[in-house]
């Protein structure tokens, strides 16, 4: 079959690889799309450090093609979505229900062989089944929605409080589409890209500016988001939490970033900073929640690429420009 191998950091090419087939508690699955996030990029850069070559995509969804001989609830022809989590189940974390920081933690696309290819293997354990009026090219979206659900599991969930979010790319829109679902007062954007400023206007921000300065708010913000990684916009967001609010580091910050953090304040305004760590748990809740419709696909997917285009659509993702980017094989 043909696959996008990472052959070494910042080399990428469509080879010829084997066939997946399925363990015995597997399946093989056809991809019917598989999206491009940020992991991917560390992934090409050799920052996440996985055993090279490598082919990424832990973003998918498609058709059971195979299934292994212990297989049961699925059947080939299915249409799912796949958790790409491998937690081993058996060390201190994942013993104590905390599987994302597990001590032997693996991942489908990232230490595993992954979607950016015509078939990959998954567990049975880790499959959504879709409903049929879910297309599973949309469904791509289920992944990194479960990723912005994970994140609102660590916050305080209160009523009427007001939002700050850093980057308007898929992961800040989802989380403002969320917020506006927990019962959020407002929900203000702040994105350097005006293509992503009027996205967020289109899915119904409170404010979308290029600087929260731009926002009137005295009192700061009860929940502060960073959705860039960028060191200028969590330092900025860190003095813009308001007393006794949370900031939460989402985005994925290059390994060397460093922000300098004011002691004195957290103690003074009560401030909780915390972060959240990919998927746990959350993954058939989002499911259940795109196929409700909290998201319109139709918004969040700006751009398709074939297979082939691989190293096309990771440039652009790199360069910023769209919103989610599907590969469909």
């Amino acid at each position: 079959m043909k696959a996008a191998v990472v052959t070494t950091p910042g080399t990428i090419a469509i080879e010829e690889v084997p066939d997946p087939s399925p363990g015995a508690t597997e399946v093989v699955v056809k991809p019917a799309a598989t999206g491009i996030c940020g992991t991917d990029l560390h992934i090409m850069d050799g920052e996440f450090a996985p055993a090279y070559p490598i082919v990424p995509g832990h973003e998918f969804a498609g058709e059971i093609v195979a299934v292994g001989s212990r297989v049961t609830g699925y059947a080939i022809g299915d249409q799912v979505a796949v958790d790409p989590s491998l937690y081993c189940g058996h060390c201190y974390y994942c013993k104590r229900a905390r599987g994302n920081q597990c001590e032997n933690w693996a991942a489908i696309g990232v230490t595993d062989a992954g979607a950016a290819a015509e078939y990959v293997a998954a567990p049975m354990a880790n499959l959504f089944k879709l409903p049929a009026h879910l297309a599973a090219r949309d469904a791509a979206l289920i992944e990194p929605l479960s990723c912005a659900l994970r994140g609102f599991d660590v916050l305080p969930r209160t009523m009427a409080s007001s939002y700050l979010i850093y980057g308007s790319g898929t992961m800040g829109l989802m989380m403002l589409s969320l917020a506006k679902r927990a019962g959020a007062e407002s929900v203000s954007v702040v994105d350097l890209n005006p293509a992503r400023l009027e996205t967020a206007r289109r899915i119904g921000c409170s404010a979308a500016v290029t600087s929260a300065e731009e926002i009137e708010a005295p009192r700061g913000f009860d929940v502060v988001i960073d959705c860039t990684g960028v060191e200028a916009a969590i330092r900025d967001g860190l003095q813009r939490v308001g007393r006794g609010g949370t900031f939460l580091q989402f985005g994925v910050a290059a390994y060397d970033a460093r922000v300098a953090i004011e002691p004195y304040e957290i103690y003074r305004r009560e401030i909780t900073i915390t972060g959240s760590m990919a998927v746990l748990h959350t993954f058939d809740r989002a499911g259940e929640l795109l196929a409700a419709g909290v998201l319109d696909p139709s918004i969040f997917v700006s751009h398709r690429y074939p297979l082939t285009s691989y190293a096309e659509a990771l440039s652009q993702f790199r360069a910023g420009l769209g919103r989610k980017i599907l590969i469909e094989p």
